[in-house]
């Protein structure tokens, strides 16, 4: 017989899988991904480091969906926060997998790219080394914070008869639909406002 046209297997239909999987189950294993592929288990450790391996293309397929090109805008702030909005989009559109991507150390080249564009981004502005780090880790919590609240239900706080919550109940009343978007609206224009603050104190010195 001759050789198939196409392989059989790869690193981009391993990550998709083990993306599928996430999603519909909040997890993976290779052997699960190797059964939906038809292969064997051994046959995917071919392609892959073993599960850190997995979450990593895993990771990159998310990731896929982000916008780079907006961190190619300037000033650093408007840049930031168009990269923010595609970075809580992309990772909206698969929630169950936040939580293992917020867990395990990001290697994925085409991720670590985007995040080195960050760091030039922020370091252009005149932010110091030293604070680079923490901004983009407190952007990331609001991000990924943001994207996982976005698939909880649009009222979170249940407040029955047998419950005194008089004034909770009237915040969430007055609220409206779109909850998470206006917390995020609001948590990240803060945000961005402190960053600001920021570099003026550093210019102020």
């Amino acid at each position: 017989m001759g050789r198939p046209r196409k392989a059989l297997l790869d690193r981009g239909r391993i990550g998709r899988t083990a993306l599928e999987l996430v999603d519909e189950t909040g997890d993976f294993t290779v052997p699960e991904i190797a059964r939906r592929l038809g292969v064997q288990t051994a046959s995917v450790y071919h392609h892959v480091d073993g599960r850190a391996g997995v979450i990593e293309l895993l990771r990159e397929h998310v990731v896929d969906d982000l916008d780079p090109a907006a961190l190619d805008v300037r000033p650093w702030d408007v840049a930031l926060e168009a990269w923010a909005r595609s970075y809580r989009a992309a990772f909206a559109a698969h929630p169950r997998a936040i939580s293992m991507l917020m867990t395990s150390p990001v290697r994925a080249p085409r991720v670590i790219a985007q995040y080195e564009q960050v760091a030039g981004l922020l370091l252009e502005a005149g932010f110091p080394a030293e604070t680079v780090m923490p901004v983009i880790t407190g952007l990331d919590n609001i991000v990924l914070g943001s994207a996982l609240d976005m698939s909880a239900p649009e009222v979170m706080w249940v407040v029955g008869e047998e419950t005194q919550a008089p004034r909770l109940a009237q915040a969430q009343a007055a609220t409206g639909p779109a909850r998470a978007d206006r917390a995020f609206d609001l948590t990240l224009a803060g945000f961005l406002t402190h960053c600001r603050g920021l570099l003026d104190d550093r210019r102020d010195d």
